[in-house]
């Protein structure tokens, strides 16, 4: 028979082990999930109707393939299912993974009010800073330098 003590350690390991502040294991719209344990991420809000989001998509893309400790990941603001989604990302010719849902709050972020946003959150799961309007992959290098400093970013 447990104690009250013993129920109450186990209830509170339970939550406070579901309670990493890192972001590990992020769906997508395919229902998949993405390990970004150890990555920085960039998480882009971006929108089909959206022109500065379409021209920064290419800068997007290449910052991905090109820095192997930095995960970029997208997220359709508009939110439409997820096979309505799958078919704007290809239209524009997303290449990095897209979530199936806004993860702004795993950060304590607020839903962006301005198109394109990107949080930069680094390793450790943790919200730096949040970058507003089209970025080049010079703004990219520049947010994630002071974390690449330390031998995280490529």
């Amino acid at each position: 028979m447990m104690t009250r003590g013993w129920v109450a350690f186990l209830f509170w390991a339970v939550v406070i082990s579901g309670c990493d502040r890192g972001s590990a294991g992020l769906a997508t719209l395919d229902g998949g999930s993405i390990d970004t344990t150890g990555k920085i991420l960039l998480v882009n809000y971006w929108a089909e109707w959206c022109k500065p989001c379409r021209e920064e998509i290419p800068e997007l893309n290449r910052f991905d393939r090109e820095h192997e400790n930095v995960l970029v990941l997208g997220v359709n603001y508009d939110a439409p299912a997820p096979e309505r989604s799958r078919a704007q990302a290809q239209e524009l010719g997303i290449e990095f993974p897209v979530l199936a849902s806004d993860p702004s709050a795993t950060w304590g972020r607020q839903r962006p009010e301005v198109l394109p946003t990107t949080l930069v959150i680094d390793s450790d799961g943790r919200w730096v800073t949040t970058l507003v309007g089209p970025q080049t992959e010079e703004d990219l290098q520049r947010a994630v330098a002071s974390l690449s400093s330390a031998g995280e970013a490529d």
